[in-house]
């Protein structure tokens, strides 16, 4: 019996010790986990990514909370799908309403230390440039520069092992070794580049083209203030102006004048690009006539593909109607089809010189339209391919819910002698109207940004005249706001584009809202 009691008395206390093995095995990879993010986070912080220093502060915390406290721990199956959402969900969309209240653009992508450091980088030819030549003799090589017909030569040296210190170079009357091919220059000017050579007048002097070294000096020296540069060359003072986001020239009393110097930085300017939208005329009229044309395509195709859906889903369900199976799949297939397979088969079947579509329209009616340089036709062409890619998902939305309709009902309306044209609105419309609502909007807010079938049918195009920003007749604002980020003439936008996005989200939010709105009301 004694050894019984012993190990009833012992199982507790093994039971704790294991706990506590797994309580340390926790925290240790947990801090192990900690001290990995916290050093990418202090990279990140000091590279001036401090957006995503802070992300990833958040992910870590988060992680840290859930897995070491009792309490959240069973969370713990859940973290990867928050973690998902915030990096792929809501740090992007805080990330783009970040870039709206800014000037990021192609032109203004960096920091202000980082721009000055590229400003101070730069270099000009501030002396004399000389002729020259490479020597090689036993396996070293000597620059050989012509002075007005006066032959110097540098310190032989290796191109294998560059030094890192000044070579004096004086005249010679006798150069040892052979005169290398310009090949041997061209594969060697990283090296020769970092070659510094001072003359016997104190001149020191770079290699400035692979046929000229010349004396340089730095184009931009900072000042006492840690902002303010001067221009050696121009011998002009440039200031950091915080409202474009450039340096440019000042004046005697400080104020701004003359050209930019580009690269800019990134500056916040407010409500700025909001305010573009709605003042700047070269961006109002295409964004009111596009946002227009995109409602008007987002109901179109709802509305369209609905009434087609729902006609056939009628007809393949009909009792009478032999081989409906057969028809079911053969108008299921344009589902089936990858749509920028379709789409770019549509796009040949529409070219106004040799598609299939032009031939026949000329054949009958003696016409072909302009589908991608006429406004109207190009939109038309647009409602005609989408129509045709989503049909089959309305039809099968329809064929379920014709399902659902009680018999009863059809019954009782033959008894009173009505025909199907009555069914049809009294009976079979109002039964699918509700339940389909939700579907509906759903399907109006994917069309209101359905990227795909505009850039690879039409681009956009054909594109409008007098706009500050690429546009054009067929963009949906979700393209319009892609060209303007990555078309953008004299660089890309990327902060009017956050601006017209976050718009867009508020848009297609309340599309969502509302959606939840019907879906709460048909559970009701």
């Amino acid at each position: 019996m004694q050894p019984v009691q012993d190990a009833g008395f012992l199982e507790p206390q093994a039971k704790t010790t294991k706990v506590k093995h797994h309580s340390y095995l926790k925290w240790s990879i947990l801090s192990l986990i900690t001290a990995i993010n916290g050093y990418a986070t202090i990279l990140m912080y000091a590279q001036g990514e401090t957006a995503f220093a802070l992300l990833t502060v958040v992910l870590t915390a988060l992680a840290v909370g859930i897995f070491g406290s009792n309490k959240t721990y069973a969370h713990r199956y859940i973290y990867p799908g928050i973690a998902g959402m915030i990096i792929f969900i809501i740090f992007p969309l805080l990330y783009t309403v970040g870039l709206a209240f800014t000037n990021y653009s192609a032109n203004n992508q960096l920091t202000l230390e980082r721009a000055q450091q590229v400003l101070l980088d730069r270099t000009y030819q501030s002396g004399k440039s000389y002729a020259f030549d490479i020597y090689e003799h036993n396996g070293l090589a000597q620059v050989v520069i012509n002075d007005d017909g006066r032959m110097m030569a540098s310190e032989p040296f290796s191109f294998g092992n560059m030094p890192t210190e000044t070579l004096d170079i004086n005249e010679s009357n006798s150069l040892q070794g052979e005169k290398a091919p310009i090949k041997v220059i061209a594969q060697n000017r990283h090296a020769l580049r970092t070659l510094l050579l001072e003359t016997p007048n104190g001149e020191e002097i770079r290699m400035s083209s692979l046929r000229k070294f010349a004396a340089e000096g730095p184009q931009y020296t900072m000042q006492a203030d840690g902002e303010t540069l001067f221009n050696n060359q121009q011998g002009v003072t440039y200031k950091p102006n915080y409202t474009t986001g450039y340096y440019q020239p000042v004046d005697e009393q400080g104020e701004f004048v003359g050209k930019a110097v580009s690269p800019g930085f990134v500056v916040d300017v407010g409500w700025k690009n909001f305010t573009r939208v709605l003042v700047d005329d070269g961006i109002k009229e295409p964004f009111v006539e596009i946002f227009i044309w995109t409602i008007v395509f987002a109901f179109l195709a709802v509305a369209l593909t609905l009434a087609v859906g729902l006609v056939l889903a009628c007809i393949v369900q009909w009792e009478p109607l032999k081989g409906s199976g057969i028809y079911r799949v053969l108008l299921i297939l344009p589902y089936a089809v990858p749509s920028f397979i379709s789409i770019l088969i549509f796009k040949g079947l529409f070219n106004q010189s040799f598609g299939e579509i032009n031939m026949m329209l000329e054949a009958m009616f003696g016409i072909s339209p302009s589908w991608f340089s006429d406004p109207l036709m190009a939109r038309m062409m647009v409602v005609i391919v989408n129509t045709w890619l989503g049909f089959p998902y309305m039809m099968i939305l329809c064929m379920g819910l014709l399902k659902s309709i009680p018999d009863d009902l059809y019954e009782a309306s033959a008894i009173d002698g009505a025909g199907p044209v009555h069914n049809f609105f009294k009976i079979t419309l109002p039964m699918m109207m509700k339940p389909m609502a939700p579907l509906l909007i759903a399907s109006f807010a994917f069309n209101f940004n359905n990227f795909v079938m505009i850039q690879l049918l039409t681009t956009g195009g054909p594109n409008m005249v007098d706009t500050s920003v690429p546009a054009g007749y067929t963009d949906l604002l979700v393209s319009y706001t892609y060209r303007i980020a990555f078309e953008g003439g004299g660089g890309q936008d990327f902060g009017l584009a956050g601006a017209i996005a976050t718009m867009i989200f508020l848009m297609v939010g309340g599309m969502a809202l509302l959606n939840l709105r019907f879906t709460k009301l048909e559970q009701d």
